[in-house]
């Protein structure tokens, strides 16, 4: 079990996909709380601005590729004379359906699998030789139970979970504490609106969170030690009938698959 992070004063971190969104909020957060930020993203304009306005250090680079995880450890441990906290949190959602191009897929392991894999190449040596770090990825809700329409994106955040849940089982004992934030809907730039998306029209829009939210319950989380971060406390619920009772929980997705079908030939 990660040992919990009561005080954030001089921890430093670093934040990726932190131009907006999740990122943006999480690093915002922390700031306040007393920690050293580097945010990175690859929408350079809108993360210099974020940077200038919550007063943190930002690092264009493009976290899909080796050089850019490279580039990013570097220079945050350049900036911040080292780095306790990495928070994983850049992540794509591309293409619908099989007919998804390989690029998409491509891309999506890039991102939302690989990044993570590459950061904790360059961490963890680290880490290990002084026995503490901590690693945060944001694997969203489809992580630990699917999503529809997308199946790039269930994979690919299913592999993000599950890395963090291997990480968590190798190193833990090592003084290596590993989180895996895993919300629903979130209002970023990547959730629909309604109308956009048969899928989130039928599942409702209610229950989305703000980006803040997100950010607290990440606060909240890691000052108990429990590695599953969740924004929305109903996915613990699910999580565990898709455990005990598999069967049931895939009748009920496709009866919501059905739904979306009927939705989507609607309009």
């Amino acid at each position: 079990m990660p040992r919990p992070l009561t005080t954030w004063q001089d921890q430093r971190v670093v934040v990726t996909g932190a131009a907006r969104g999740i990122g943006a909020a999480v690093a915002e957060r922390l700031l306040s709380l007393g920690a050293r930020v580097v945010v990175t993203d690859l929408l350079e304009d809108q993360l210099r601005e974020t940077a200038d306005r919550i007063g943190a250090q930002p690092i264009s680079a493009d976290i899909s590729t080796e050089d850019g995880v490279r580039s990013v450890v570097s220079t945050a441990r350049e900036h911040l004379s080292g780095i306790d906290v990495w928070i994983g949190n850049a992540g794509v959602a591309r293409g619908a359906g099989l007919d998804a191009p390989d690029t998409d897929w491509e891309t999506s392991w890039s991102v939302n699998v690989m990044a993570h894999v590459r950061a904790a190449r360059l961490l963890l040596p680290e880490w290990l030789e002084r026995g503490s770090g901590r690693f945060v990825v944001t694997a969203s809700a489809a992580g630990l139970l699917t999503v529809l329409g997308q199946p790039s994106y269930a994979v690919t955040k299913h592999g993000a979970e599950s890395f963090a849940e291997w990480l968590a089982v190798t190193y833990g004992h090592r003084g290596i504490d590993v989180h895996a934030i895993c919300p629903q809907g979130v209002r970023t730039d990547m959730y629909p609106g309604p109308g956009d998306d048969p899928v989130a029209d039928v599942i409702g829009h209610d229950g989305a969170l703000e980006p803040a939210d997100v950010a607290d319950v990440l606060v909240r989380t890691l000052a108990t030690g429990d590695f599953l971060v969740l924004p929305h406390p109903e996915v613990k619920d699910y999580f565990a009938m898709r455990g005990t009772d598999t069967d049931k929980w895939l009748r009920g997705m496709q009866r919501l698959q059905e739904r979306i079908d009927e939705a989507g030939e609607s309009r």
